[in-house]
């Protein structure tokens, strides 16, 4: 319960305290001039305490959400490799809930957000809105102190539909190859059998530069990375061959592996890919697919999920459980081979 005490100040003028007592909550209390605002704080605190929009902090009453992701977007976004996307999709929950105070950004109210949100977007595209938002909360919790707990937490997400896998067939890997091989493009060919010797992302390729390469021990190490993480990339068979020989006509202006006309951007490879794809005849093909083909072809090999996940740069396996039955695959015939071994 609420209760309320004048004070005679220093100055000959009155005050009001108001302590918030209820059972289960720390005491909220703060001084007022008027006895009418002092009332009326003392019903909303109350109020909000039983609804769970109360926040312990009174830093939540103190700033705005506008004013928590214009902070993130100043000393946070700048750091993360989709500042640009992920800026986009904080103007949005700017626009439409900045106005509110962090104490009065309920659960409920998220969810009323995402309702719109979902108008018109993918339920992938507003999982990414979601998971914006939730780490400006959490930046808010852990390091600002201007929140006690996240409420994006409580946030039903939408459910994303199972991701695409698209693989190369052999006979569709090969017409690629020759395709990219009789390319305008001199890079393309290795670009390529890059992707699918590594299941490297474009964007690490394109960026990779030649002190990132180990052709004589047989590595690449990427250090920037989608998750920030250093990685280590074996090099090996033909895609080894192809880059000793490229590195023996390396360019002198630049050290990147794969530069365009402008010897400081890598070469633009989006028409030249489109062309040697048409020439392939191969249909609904991406060039993130390579990605995901190279991840089948070492699930058929008898990689496991943890190896494709360490060679692919994925924290944990959810994002590989896509190969899974190819896996699975392997396993049962190292089983029946097992088996007949011990049986006959």
């Amino acid at each position: 319960m609420a209760s309320i005490r004048n004070r005679t100040n220093n100055d000959g003028s009155t005050s009001y305290r108001v302590d918030v007592r209820l059972k289960g909550f720390p005491a909220q209390r703060a001084s007022f001039r008027r006895i009418t605002d002092a009332k009326k704080w003392a019903q909303q605190t109350e109020a909000a305490i039983r609804e769970g929009r109360y926040f312990k902090t009174t830093e939540a009453r103190k700033h705005t959400l506008a004013e928590a992701i214009d902070r993130y977007k100043d000393s946070v976004l700048p750091a993360k490799r989709d500042h640009k996307k992920q800026s986009a999709q904080l103007d949005w929950w700017r626009n439409e809930l900045g106005a509110y105070t962090l104490a009065d950004v309920t659960p409920s109210l998220l969810g009323e957000a995402r309702d719109t949100l979902s108008k018109g977007r993918s339920p992938a595209t507003v999982v990414r809105y979601i998971a914006a938002l939730s780490h400006v909360f959490t930046i808010a919790v852990n390091e600002w102190e201007w929140l006690e707990n996240n409420p994006m937490r409580k946030v039903r997400k939408p459910k994303e539909p199972r991701g695409r896998v698209r693989i190369l067939s052999d006979d569709e890997r090969k017409a690629l190859l020759e395709a990219c091989k009789n390319s305008n493009n001199q890079y393309l060919h290795a670009i390529v059998v890059l992707a699918l010797s590594s299941g490297m992302r474009q964007g690490e390729i394109m960026n990779l530069r030649w002190q990132d390469v180990d052709i004589e021990k047989g590595f690449i190490v990427l250090h920037e990375t989608k998750n920030n993480e250093r990685r280590s990339v074996p090099l090996t068979s033909y895609a080894h061959e192809l880059l000793k020989e490229h590195s023996k006509l390396r360019r002198l202006d630049t050290d990147l592996l794969f530069p365009g006309k402008n010897p400081k951007n890598p070469v633009f490879i989006r028409a030249p890919w489109v062309e040697a794809v048409k020439e392939a005849k191969i249909e609904n093909f991406r060039f993130h697919d390579l990605r995901h083909s190279a991840a089948s072809y070492l699930a058929m090999n008898g990689a496991t999920l943890a190896e494709i996940a360490e060679i692919l740069g994925h924290k944990t396996l959810q994002m590989v459980k896509r190969y899974s039955h190819l896996t699975e695959q392997h396993t049962a015939k190292v089983v029946a081979k097992m088996n007949k071994q011990i049986f006959g």
